[in-house]
């Protein structure tokens, strides 16, 4: 079952649909929240988890991130890893006054950029139980340092001094600047990244695109993902667990095998063999064992 929601993040009201067991009674359940990537909206991947994890028990919210989405917040795409991660405790909240769930067993999900703002939420958030991701990215690292870290400094200098000059543009009355998430056409994308051309097959075709994730993100957002570092204090989590999956093809899972470095014996680093970055998004032969493993876990940490 679907149910449509609102609450709070901050001030702002965010949008989310709640899923839950067909046989579901009332009775207070285990909950997970799952949170979208970057560039992401609610209908896209993190229902495709939402959706199977209700199959399998679970009640599962989903929501726009705010500024995104069906979300409130002004200038829309705007990408603040701090406000990202404060949507993710406000989910949280949020379920915790619902009378059909258990308070005490409520864990997170976070997919591609979410993978990041959901273990960052969850350091100093006890509340959650259970850390989980799908092909996590840090989004400063990713930005700043560019896919496999081949950029240097003088590109986030670069950067910053753009967000300077349009944050003055903005109070002058202009629009703000936004770029893309992922290309447009696959035109020219031949010799790119496996992650830049998944990227744009899913976002920008029939597979997974939606009228709200509309590929836009404010570039003055780069002056507070500068600040931002997704896995620094992963190691707060501890002792909860922290499980992180990832395909063997992703150009991505880097990050999360650093962050299980760094996060302890917590921490597991899951592989599903011939999965790239984006087939976790939807492809089945991929969500299949992804979504096993997911329900193994929060089985055994939200249900026992």
């Amino acid at each position: 079952m679907k149910t449509n929601v609102t609450f709070p993040s901050a001030g702002l009201n965010l949008a989310g649909i709640l899923f839950t067991p067909d046989s579901h009674t009332g009775r207070a359940i285990p909950a997970v929240v799952v949170s979208h990537p970057g560039g992401g909206v609610k209908e896209q991947t993190a229902s495709v988890y939402a959706e199977r994890l209700a199959r399998e028990g679970f009640a599962a919210l989903v929501f726009d991130a705010a500024y995104q989405g069906d979300s409130e917040g002004l200038p829309r795409g705007l990408e603040n890893p701090f406000q990202r991660a404060e949507d993710v405790r406000a989910a949280v909240t949020y379920l915790t006054t619902r009378d059909d769930i258990d308070a005490s067993r409520i864990g997170a999900l976070g997919i591609c950029a979410s993978g990041g703002y959901v273990p960052f939420a969850a350091q100093t958030d006890h509340r959650i139980k259970a850390v989980a991701t799908v092909s996590a990215v840090d989004i400063r690292d990713l930005l700043v340092n560019g896919l496999g870290r081949t950029q240097g400094p003088e590109v986030l200098q670069s950067l910053l001094e753009q967000a300077g000059a349009l944050r003055t543009a903005e109070a002058a009355g202009e629009a703000p600047a936004t770029l893309t998430w992922a290309p447009e056409s696959p035109e020219g994308l031949e010799e790119a990244p496996v992650l830049y051309r998944e990227a744009q097959d899913y976002y920008r075709t029939p597979r997974g695109g939606h009228c709200n994730s509309t590929n836009q993100w404010v570039l003055r957002s780069i002056d507070q993902i500068a600040q931002y570092d997704s896995y620094a204090m992963i190691h707060l989590i501890a002792p909860r667990p922290l499980l992180m999956i990832v395909g063997s093809e992703a150009d991505t899972a880097y990050f999360s095998r650093e962050a299980v470095t760094k996060a302890g014996a917590n921490a597991e680093l899951f592989v599903i063999d011939g999965a790239t970055h984006v087939a976790l998004y939807d492809q089945d032969e991929h969500v299949t064992p992804a979504t096993t493993k997911l329900t193994d876990f929060y089985t055994t940490h939200l249900t026992r």
